[in-house]
């Protein structure tokens, strides 16, 4: 059941992947222009041009990593923090590039055999499968599924940590309760078509909280006494650097937003310039902040701890949790998607039928938020132990395979990008983000931030009540909390 549907209906015409059809988009492969191409309905509702990809892109990459990033800088240092911010975040634009040419290669061999798409999402494991069997879409399911687990996990658990700062009437458990409610709403959202307004919106408030961020800590200036000793351990120093690997890992959901696009093709190089504007909200607002605090923020994961309490940081604080809501159905669409399609709902038309059918998927992440709240050390352990495949080990080595016949490079529906015309440079290239992210990104990064983690556990146990609720006594050689 988790293959699509074929020959059931006509097939959708392969200029619809080239052109917008006059205006009228399809929701997942549905017309849906009535009401007229500016009807409200449009405008707020269904999305699928250049801009809304670039919205949803950017929006996804910066949530509640936002405020874990001065944590990773102290555990970093400066240098380090900024060029390995730049560095994975070439690496993964040139990831998601590889997963936007192997989609458009799945979709243009499967349209010449006939292959409907209506009502129906393509996703990354359905590519795998397409051009490299059974084993590969195994192994992209896994990782794919766990990975958005894990990081609408997050969400939760950080939901929890911000609202704290702003009411600590209620414990970070009770509070986990309540935003899982609230976020167990997205079961109403259809595809990535319906999330135009909702990633503008988003985009809009990490960019208020990271230039709150920035301008805050310099108006602080440096607490007494302040000392930058990063990086001082290689369990902290590569802890740090697996949460920026994760920072720059959005692409689990990278072919639901080019499926949603009426022209996929455009796709190639939005990543990269959505990956361009994030960098102008991430590196000033950590940079900044450790400047402030320094060590410090080795016990402190989030930067809205050390800041102090103001009308701004509340302003900071609510948008941040809205916008984790809608980062929390960025993670959990494709959940839902196969979800649908193992129990048959994947076509059904009724929203309401379809929202039912999605809430299993909710209620273990909300449990997994109970048992585990401390969204710091879970981040660096889901970059170096998910995301490492998921966003750069899989699609390189997909690629790899995928066009490691001549006659395969010969009929490539997307030929090598100009910047990089030889297929030997992109193999060269390819393998060199396999060895690097295996070795230092799963192999050092695992070992260091299991480590942290494991340390997190026995501190505090688990379904801690109050993760973090009183401020630690400040020590410089102390493991991070």
């Amino acid at each position: 059941m988790l293959s699509q549907k074929q020959g059931e209906e006509a097939i959708v015409p392969s200029h619809l992947t080239e052109t917008e059809h006059d205006g009228k988009e399809e929701v997942n492969g549905r017309d849906d222009s009535a009401g007229g191409i500016f009807s409200l309905k449009n405008i707020l509702w269904h999305g699928g041009s250049v801009w809304d990809a670039w919205f949803s892109c950017a929006s996804n990459q910066v949530a509640q990593v936002l405020l874990t990033l001065p944590y990773s800088f102290s555990q970093l240092g400066m240098l380090s923090g900024i060029l390995l911010q730049i560095f994975y975040g070439i690496l993964g634009s040139w990831t998601a590039y590889l997963i936007s040419v192997l989609y458009i290669e799945y979709r243009t061999r499967k349209e010449k055999e006939n292959v409907n798409f209506k009502n129906h999402v393509i996703q990354w494991f359905e590519v795998l499968d397409g051009l490299l069997g059974p084993f590969w879409k195994a192994v992209g399911l896994a990782f794919n599924c766990t990975f958005l687990l894990f990081g609408s996990v997050i969400q939760l658990i950080a939901c929890a940590s911000n609202i704290y700062y702003i009411n600590d009437h209620l414990d970070k458990r009770t509070w986990t309760y309540i935003f899982g409610a609230c976020c167990a709403t997205t079961v109403f959202i259809p595809s990535f078509h319906n999330y135009r307004i909702w990633s503008f919106i988003g985009l809009g408030m990490t960019t208020y909280t990271a230039w709150y961020l920035t301008i805050a800590a310099v108006v602080h200036g440096q607490v007494e006494g302040v000392t930058h000793s990063g990086p001082t351990k290689l369990v902290l120093y590569f802890t740090g650097a697996t949460n920026i690997l994760y920072t720059f890992g959005g692409h689990a959901v990278t072919v639901e937003i080019m499926h949603a696009m009426w022209k996929p093709q455009k796709f190639k190089y939005i990543y990269l310039l959505a990956t361009l504007y994030v960098f102008t909200l991430t590196i000033p607002s950590a940079s900044a902040v450790y400047w402030a605090f320094g060590d410090r923020l080795l016990n402190h994961s989030n930067a809205f701890s050390l800041l102090p309490k103001s009308g701004w940081r509340d302003a900071a604080v609510i948008l941040m949790l809205i916008h984790q809501f809608i980062t929390f159905g960025f993670a959990c669409t494709p959940l839902y998607f196969v979800w649908e399609k193992v129990i048959g709902m994947h076509d059904t038309k009724s929203i309401c039928l379809r929202a039912v059918a999605r809430l299993p998927v909710v209620i273990p992440i909300w449990f997994l938020a109970i048992i585990f709240p401390f969204f710091g050390p879970i981040n660096s352990a889901v970059g170096a132990l998910l995301v490492s495949f998921t966003v750069y080990i899989i699609p390189s080595m997909a690629h790899m395979l995928t066009y490691r016949k001549a006659s395969a490079r010969q009929n490539a529906a997307e030929k090598p990008p100009f910047f990089l015309p030889s297929w030997t440079g992109m193999y060269v290239l390819n393998a060199f983000v396999v060895g690097w992210v295996l070795v230092v990104g799963f192999g050092f990064g695992g070992w260091a931030s299991m480590t942290n983690f494991v340390k997190q556990v026995s501190t505090f146990g688990l379904f801690a009540k109050c993760y973090q609720c009183k401020t630690p006594t400040f020590n410089t050689t102390a493991a991070p909390h």
